[in-house]
């Protein structure tokens, strides 16, 4: 039996040992984001640890600490995962073959639709979205950004077609992510037409946005 030499043995000992793939790496760390998701929003965040979310996700402190340096770290990650929920849900609402006035409804309600289950689903963890704002603006930018950049698209390609009479696109877009996000708030609360359902609410919201576009025929 030939025998390797030392060169040989110590390279085939390197490509044989296991090299955690980015894939498991992201796994790991998205277990994690979902295990303090769940006990925010049963025990709050000033009562969950990092030491209870370790032992919830079956894993030693040492390997959460490898993904996140921090508590707030934690909460961070929980707030741009449930955020990027949000954009998918926007985005898939933005592909619809929809005129570009009703894709402009559409992402307005699944905006707020999206935003009040985010915090219904999250229990305890709801005060924290509005006692913790700035942490919650600073993690929100991306979402914010994108959001921004879906409805300049759409006027942008309604303009085009002699939809929408809007002298500028960019300004038209800020504003409307801008007037939905302070209607967040309300909308969760149940403050915003109390008593009244979302379908009910279309036809008005619809006057209210097309006559602010310019847009007076074929509605």
């Amino acid at each position: 039996m030939q025998r390797m030499s030392a060169t040989q043995y110590n390279c085939n000992t390197y490509i044989s040992a296991p090299i955690p793939s980015l894939m498991s790496v992201s796994k790991t760390r998205q277990h994690f984001v979902n295990v303090a998701r769940q006990l925010f929003a049963k025990n709050g965040l000033q009562n969950t640890t990092m030491n209870d979310i370790a032992l919830e996700a079956g894993k030693g402190r040492r390997t959460l600490y490898t993904y996140f340096e921090s508590k707030e770290e934690v909460y961070s990650a929980v707030i741009e995962y449930e955020l990027e929920r949000l954009s998918e849900q926007l985005e898939q609402v933005a592909e619809k073959r929809l005129r570009p006035q009703e894709k402009i409804i559409e992402l307005i309600y699944t905006h707020l639709q999206m935003i009040r289950e985010t915090v219904a689903r999250n229990g305890n963890l709801r005060a924290e979205f509005f006692r913790n704002i700035w942490m919650v603006e600073k993690v929100r930018k991306k979402f914010d950004d994108d959001e921004i950049e879906l409805f300049r698209k759409i006027y942008a390609a309604g303009k085009e077609a002699g939809v929408f009479e809007i002298d500028n696109v960019e300004l038209t877009a800020a504003i409307t992510h801008y007037c939905i996000k302070g209607l967040e708030v309300p909308y969760i609360y149940g403050r915003l037409g109390k008593g009244v359902t979302d379908i009910s609410t279309r036809p008005l919201v619809a006057k209210f946005v097309y006559g602010a576009l310019g847009k007076s025929k074929g509605l």
